[in-house]
């Protein structure tokens, strides 16, 4: 059952209010340095003087001072590293590209001299612009590599859960499968590939790479500690935690899940922006929304009980999603785009983290984070109290009530976070941004191989047209939409340099004061409730 959605259990994490984002220099024990070691050190100080700093922000209404500090604090860092919307024209574009659709025949072979193989930019396109913060992590998430680089032999030992061995060799793919996927997960994610190439040919370098399409990461960091400890084997997935060393990339569903009617993120991503639009947020129902199947997590099933009944009422409206009646009913109540309704929208995992964060992320509500154990490949460029509101996972409705009355009691800073989320969402999460953290990523991955890549024995050469020909029904629909039909007409953002542990230990003990402080006051907040009576 490894590729069924579901996994009970949480496998035993132990995680800080500050979710898994702000890890990699000590999360693992592996490599660690001297000088490793003492940053360690100074983090532990930072942390202890921030927990007796943070009480003193408590002041009449805590809020808003905190609130006031954290956008000064992130106005500040946005203008030293976040870059500008994409892509920033160079020069004025005269002419159409010429488009390159798919070119089906009878055979379902991959067609030769169809499609351009190389492209150049023009040389006043030399200046991008800076890719986002949240680029950084694929730094992190490659450094186990560092010293040691990436053998054949660990490359194989990454074989073991995943579900293909993906090669690109002079350009093209090559697809070695080892077991199904759930659903289509692995078609999606081959096929995202596959436009990478499109938008930039002849820029990807050779490479070989294992790919697992289960929900929860598995190469676990505690195993590969210590100086004799052999390197860890790259295995890519969607999503990691502070105990693995699983690469992350994107998921599936930015090009489409076919299952369940969700459009290609492009298109979708368009949707959502209209879909802002039809209400403003001073008009949408003061509470907290959440729509999802509870049945995958215990921690969802949890969350029903903060449902509104006869004896609570916790400012939630939560509603279970029956995926099976909405494919039969044509998916008339799912639609994304029309559930920017609420003021506030509940992100919480499934079995491991969830592709629905993006969407809710998206709707200009503030979005209620229930603290994760899970980051995604973006995820961990996010900040509390100014993308989102954390909520507590073992007190959730208390956590979700105070943080509506918050909201409701702060109207313009409750809507400031949820109108940079969905900014966020609109500039830094489009589809360009995607390709781009694709081509670093695997650009940067390349360079850590330390044998030639070939084509596999068993593999077999894939390309758009042998995926997307034979396919009828959605799968068919949202590959003809998602399909990259010219290259880039310039180069891809330019990545940001690794952090230092000067701007690492920023980062982590700004998380960490914002999220305490955010205890503090809905501690204040019940105590209060608690002498009252009310």
């Amino acid at each position: 059952m490894r590729n069924s959605p579901s996994k009970h259990g949480s496998g035993g994490h132990s995680r800080n209010f500050n979710d898994a984002t702000w890890f990699p220099f000590v999360k693992s024990g592996f490599g660690i340095s001297p000088n490793r070691s003492y940053a360690v050190f100074s983090l532990l100080i930072l942390l202890i003087v921030g927990a007796f700093i943070s009480p003193r922000l408590l002041l009449d209404d805590p809020t808003v001072l905190l609130i006031e500090k954290e956008a000064v604090t992130t106005t500040k860092t946005k203008t030293r590293t976040i870059s500008p919307k994409y892509p920033r024209p160079a020069a004025v574009i005269t002419q159409k590209p010429l488009e390159f659709t798919l070119h089906c025949s009878a055979n379902e072979t991959c067609p030769r001299n169809n499609y351009t193989t190389t492209v150049s930019y023009r040389e006043d396109d030399s200046k991008l612009p800076t890719c986002p913060d949240y680029f950084r992590w694929i730094h992190e998430d490659l450094r186990p590599w560092a010293k040691t680089g990436i053998t054949r032999e660990a490359l194989e030992r990454a074989k073991k859960t995943a579900n293909f061995r993906l090669a690109i060799v002079g350009g093209k793919v090559y697809v070695e499968k080892f077991q199904d996927a759930f659903q289509t997960r692995d078609v999606f994610t081959i096929w995202g590939f596959l436009q990478l190439l499109r938008k930039y040919p002849g820029k990807i370098p050779d490479l070989e790479l294992m790919f697992d399409c289960v929900d929860w990461p598995v190469v676990k960091a505690a195993e590969f500690a210590g100086v004799n400890a052999p390197s860890p084997p790259p295995l890519f997935r969607y999503c990691g935690n502070e105990e693995t060393l699983d690469i992350v990339f994107p998921d599936w569903s930015f090009w489409g899940w076919s299952e369940v009617n969700i459009k290609p993120w492009e298109s979708l991503l368009k949707e959502l922006r209209e879909g802002n639009q039809r209400t403003n947020w001073i008009n949408r129902e003061p509470y907290a929304y959440w729509k999802g199947n509870p049945m995958v997590a215990e921690t969802r099933q949890d969350l029903m009980k903060c449902n509104v009944s006869e004896d609570h009422e916790w400012n939630a409206r939560l509603y279970a999603q029956d995926w099976l009646r909405e494919s039969k009913e044509g998916y008339k109540q799912s639609d994304l785009a029309s559930q920017c309704h609420h003021r506030y929208k509940i992100y919480i995992e499934g079995s491991a983290w969830s592709v629905s964060e993006k969407y809710i992320l998206a709707c200009d509500s503030v979005t209620l984070l229930v603290k994760p154990h899970y980051y995604d490949f973006f995820t961990r460029g996010l900040l509390p109290a100014h993308h989102y509101w954390p909520v507590k996972e073992h007190d959730k409705c208390r956590s979700i009530k105070f943080a509506v009355h918050w909201g409701n009691s702060h109207i313009q800073k409750a809507q400031d976070i949820g109108k940079t989320a969905s900014e966020f969402v609109q500039q830094e999460l489009k589809m360009d941004y995607v390709y781009d953290y694709m081509y670093h990523l695997l650009t940067e991955y390349s360079k850590l191989l330390r044998f030639k890549p070939e084509i596999p024995r068993n593999a077999v050469e894939i390309c758009s047209e042998t995926m997307a020909c034979p396919r009828s029904g959605n799968e068919r629909k949202f590959m003809t939409e998602s399909l990259v039909k010219h290259p880039a007409e310039t180069g891809p953002c330019a990545m940001p340099p690794p952090y230092d542990p000067a701007s690492y230990y920023a980062v982590v003990k700004r998380k960490q004061s914002t999220a305490m402080g955010i205890q503090q006051w809905e501690m204040k907040y019940w105590s209060k409730q608690n002498q009252t009576g009310s």
